[in-house]
């Protein structure tokens, strides 16, 4: 398991395993949120047996599927409701963390400086320097 903490309750990863999520409510993970469409992934390792597996070790767990090249609005108010209701610590995960980091990115708009977003994805390799002018928008609405 490779968590790539962005803040210090907020963390994402490449794919899990449904024996990680053990691991992560021993470790203090609240809540799961899993970025990555079914269609993705093998039967063993699709939203529901994710689920099953971080339900048994008592996590929450929402799924909220990123669709490369697609991603809402909806996307982005649903990471960031599953974030805000979280009674802790989030890992959240798809193919690489890259969506699970554009997706917080643009749900943290006005509430971070963009320069601070920018560079908590860019610490782990996740280039958002092109999302600027969505993430600057965002706050503008929020403002």
């Amino acid at each position: 398991m490779d968590l790539r903490p962005i803040t210090d309750s907020y963390a994402v990863a490449p794919q899990l395993d449904p024996a990680d999520m053990v691991t992560l409510a021993a470790s203090g993970v609240t809540t799961v949120i899993c970025n990555r469409p079914d269609g993705e992934n093998p039967p063993s390792h699709q939203a529901a047996s994710m689920q099953a597996a971080a339900e048994a070790a008592g996590l929450a767990f929402v799924f909220n599927p990123v669709v490369g090249g697609q991603l809402t609005m909806d996307n982005v108010e649903e990471q960031r409701d599953a974030i805000d209701a979280a009674e802790g610590p989030v890992v959240a995960y798809c193919a690489s963390g890259n969506r699970s980091t554009i997706v917080w990115a643009l749900g943290m708009s006005g509430d971070l400086p963009t320069d601070e977003i920018i560079s908590r994805g860019e610490t782990w390799g996740y280039q958002l320097e092109w999302l600027r002018p969505q993430i600057e928008a965002l706050a503008e609405r929020a403002d």
